[in-house]
């Protein structure tokens, strides 16, 4: 099971900039994607970016041109750059990793971080 952990959250101004970490237990190398998601209060989980493990990426069309995600596998961390952020964008986040050993999908989850953007 891959432990992760989530920092950098907080409270920022509408069109300011925050970058969210996510910490891994493992070797990057060894994990297939990692996502960030979020979820509002009364929202189910969203999906806002995923990077796999030759550094393909996705996006959220409502996050695209504002967040990047990245990972520097020195530090087995995976990175999500916000800039202009929206009141919208108020949410917890939380990182997701998929693990495929011998077949199997292993999902870990972190336990989240809160974003808060004011207007």
């Amino acid at each position: 099971q891959v432990q992760l952990v989530e920092s950098g959250g907080g409270l920022v101004q509408a069109g300011g900039s925050l970058r969210l970490s996510c910490a891994a237990s493992v070797s990057t190398f060894r994990i297939n994607a990692i996502g960030w998601y979020r979820q509002a209060p009364g929202n189910q989980r969203e999906l806002v970016a995923t990077i796999t493990n030759d550094d393909s990426t996705n996006y959220a069309d409502s996050v695209k041109g504002r967040f990047t995600i990245s990972r520097d596998n020195a530090k087995n961390t995976v990175y999500l750059q916000m800039n202009s952020l929206k009141p919208e964008d108020t949410a917890v986040y939380y990182c997701k990793a998929i693990r495929v050993v011998a077949g199997t999908t292993f999902a870990s989850w972190g336990q989240g971080t809160q974003v808060t953007v004011s207007s």
